[in-house]
């Protein structure tokens, strides 16, 4: 059983990785409704968040080893320093600094408070809020290009957010982007590059940290849940790359609110326990 939960898990992380509604709580709110009904815990989290980042590198494939590649050749001085591609690679760096930064000062929390579900459903209506207004209102006159320095330290910061489940990542850093004045694709290739260092970073760490255990599940079953999240990533990214040129956040906005108001209708009649 432990087997078929570990796949139901890789679903879902699979499916909601990308897409601007929070992986991190799906994961603590299904796992509540599966037969051991428990937290899967964060480490499970940031282990199986390797398989879906694994799958933004098999799709940004290209775009990474050219900006990797031009980074190192300006540090040569080979090309100019200001290379766009380079500059590239030093704002996901120091992007990548609050997340790392934060992660460590707030560790304890973020295995033990942060993961209530009465937190959780919150940041779900927040940020679902936040992101609707930044996408209706925010222009869409900026590109990858405009990134500077300031912007790309904003982006990092509500990178950094998604340290709370509920907020999302990806949701997070495309709400700052919207608000920024970035098009919708701009904000979302970005935010995907972005989280590279830090989800990688995350989730060998630990695995490192907790070994055969990473909470309620071991090892071998956390493997599963990884593969099958990294099958799953790679057309969820396909999906949403295509539907960012057309169409607007308004779904997601929608459905954050609806599953925040009842994960907390069911906290409140005693269905679900924080």
């Amino acid at each position: 059983m432990s087997f078929i939960e570990a796949i139901i898990l890789g679903l879902v992380q699979g499916l909601t990785e990308f897409l601007p509604i929070s992986s991190s709580a799906h994961l603590r709110i299904v796992g509540e409704f599966l037969p051991g009904a428990q937290d899967p815990g964060a480490a499970f989290t940031a282990i199986t968040q390797i398989g879906t980042e694994a799958a933004v590198v098999v799709f940004f494939w290209r775009d990474i080893v050219r900006i990797i590649g031009r980074w190192f050749r300006s540090l040569g001085g080979s090309i100019p320093r200001k290379d766009p591609d380079a500059m590239m690679g030093w704002y996901i760096i120091v992007g990548s600094i609050p997340i790392v930064v934060l992660g460590l000062l707030f560790q304890d929390q973020i295995e033990t408070t942060f993961r209530s579900l009465w937190l959780v459903a919150t940041m779900l209506i927040v940020f679902g809020i936040l992101l609707g207004v930044a996408d209706l209102f925010g222009t869409r006159t900026k590109t990858l290009t405009n990134l500077t320095w300031g912007r790309a330290v904003v982006f990092g910061l509500a990178q950094a957010l998604a340290l709370i489940p509920g907020v999302s990542r990806s949701g997070g850093t495309i709400t700052a982007g919207r608000a920024m004045g970035f098009d919708r694709p701009s904000a979302a290739r970005y935010a995907f590059l972005l989280a590279i260092p830090a989800v990688f970073g995350s989730g060998f760490y630990q695995l490192f940290k907790h070994g055969d255990e990473t909470g309620a599940y071991g090892l071998p079953e956390t493997f599963v849940a990884t593969i099958v999240a990294f099958a799953v990533g790679l057309g969820v990214i396909a999906f949403l790359m295509r539907w960012i040129s057309q169409r607007s956040f308004l779904p997601f906005v929608i459905y954050r609110i609806l599953l925040g108001v009842l994960v907390m209708v069911l906290l409140s009649v005693g269905v679900l326990q924080p």
